[in-house]
């Protein structure tokens, strides 16, 4: 009798469009143009590039202007087809793009920074320009008459930006791993807070306007959710990359958060789970399991006569143990743990294979990522990487 055949389970992954290759240096930024098979990209090679996909079925540059500084970072606004690009100089230069994106057409100047600009914002229902540079500097100018309206002056350098424009707060986070929160006026600001999660620098922002949740990503490999609207304070941390996150996007319209990193990985996380906290870590001299001192309690070392032990800690309840009672390991991805962490042996037990189940995918890009771009219309995801790069992903498999 013939073995029945089992079918191999379906495995879905970001399925790979296209390579779009010819810069000299990195591509800082690039953007998906919406309705059109075109990328617009800006490079440390000071090229502003806008590739059309010709019937070859490859991207080729449609227009090709050199900048006179090293293109830093981009803002495009498909309404406007306004191009806004940051140069490693400070200046601000601002652009007008064909309809057909075969000619763009220069608007103004801004000399918005002293030092290279790190990250721009153009707000069409403000008509504001915002801006942070490597001189420690917020500012926003207006992008009708070009006049500087205000600034602030962060803790360390800006690596991180985004805007919520109905109550006008402005999220910067910076190399210090600080976020900070602003109510803009017309031309003064308020500071309303400033949190701070992360043991690394913030190296990327994304704001969900709908659920009012702030995603902030950073160097020391992980992503923390930050719950603005609920004021309550939570912050979810999502551990899934061994190495520093580089970009964050969302897909509001199935609760998905996209995180790329140093390590090529493109994780994407269920965010339409009730997820909790990871708790404070709890001090103690000694095991709070089996009591025994810690190798600093030498008043308990001496009275039990017993050798001190290294202390380490539950992820799941926090409780300081020994590594006697934490010899377990266990993925807890309610928690953001999606790879197995230290956890006693208690709480180890108590964990259901229910509370294991993933809730992240993870995908290999094979290239270090430094920018991304989701397009949620076509489900497309633009990926510009430190091999000078850019690749365009179908993500429907696994954002949907």
């Amino acid at each position: 009798m013939a073995a029945e055949i089992q079918p191999k389970p379906l495995i879905r992954k970001p399925i790979l469009l296209q390579r779009v290759e010819g810069s000299q240096e990195v591509v800082n930024m690039a953007v998906i143009v919406p309705k059109e098979e075109g990328v617009i990209s800006v490079s440390e090679d000071r090229t502003v590039r806008v590739w059309l996909k010709r019937d070859s079925g490859q991207y080729w540059p449609s227009i090709y202007h050199l900048m006179p500084s090293p293109c830093s970072c981009m803002s495009f606004n498909p309404e406007t087809r306004r191009l806004s690009i940051g140069l490693d100089n400070g200046t601000i230069s601002e652009f007008i793009l064909s309809e057909d994106y075969n000619k763009m057409t220069p608007v103004k100047n801004y000399q918005a920074h002293q030092s290279r600009v790190t990250m721009i914002l153009f707000v069409l229902e403000l008509e504001w320009v915002l801006s942070t540079g490597q001189d420690k500097q917020f500012a926003w100018h207006c992008s009708e008459s070009g006049q500087r309206l205000g600034g602030y002056r962060t803790s360390a350098v800006a690596s991180g930006l985004q805007f919520d424009v109905e109550t006008r707060h402005v999220f910067i986070g910076d190399h210090s791993g600080q976020v900070t929160i602003l109510k803009l006026e017309q031309e003064n600001c308020t500071l309303i807070t400033t949190f701070r999660g992360h043991t690394g620098g913030v190296t990327a922002l994304c704001w969900d306007p709908v659920q009012r949740v702030l995603f902030s990503g950073s160097s020391d490999h992980s992503v923390i959710m930050w719950d603005i609207g609920g004021r309550k304070g939570t912050a979810i941390e999502l551990q899934g990359h061994n190495d520093k996150v580089q970009a964050l996007s969302y897909a509001q319209h199935t609760r998905q958060l996209i995180s790329c990193g140093g390590d090529g990985g493109i994780v994407v996380w269920n965010m339409d789970v009730e997820r909790q906290e990871t708790p404070e870590w709890l001090d103690s001299d000694s095991c709070q399991k089996c009591d025994q001192p810690f190798f600093w309690n030498f008043k308990q070392m001496w009275d039990s006569k017993k050798i001190g032990l290294r202390q380490h800690h539950c992820r799941k309840c926090g409780k300081a143990v020994c590594g006697k009672c934490s010899s377990k390991r266990s993925s807890i991805p309610l928690m953001g743990f999606e790879f197995e962490v230290r956890v006693c042996d208690s709480c180890h037990e108590a964990i259901t294979d229910e509370e294991r189940a993933p809730t992240a995918t993870f995908h290999d890009s094979k290239h270090n990522i430094v920018h991304v771009h989701f397009d949620a219309t076509r489900g497309w995801l633009l990926t510009s990487g430190t091999d000078k790069v850019i690749k365009l992903w179908d993500m429907t498999p696994v954002v949907s």
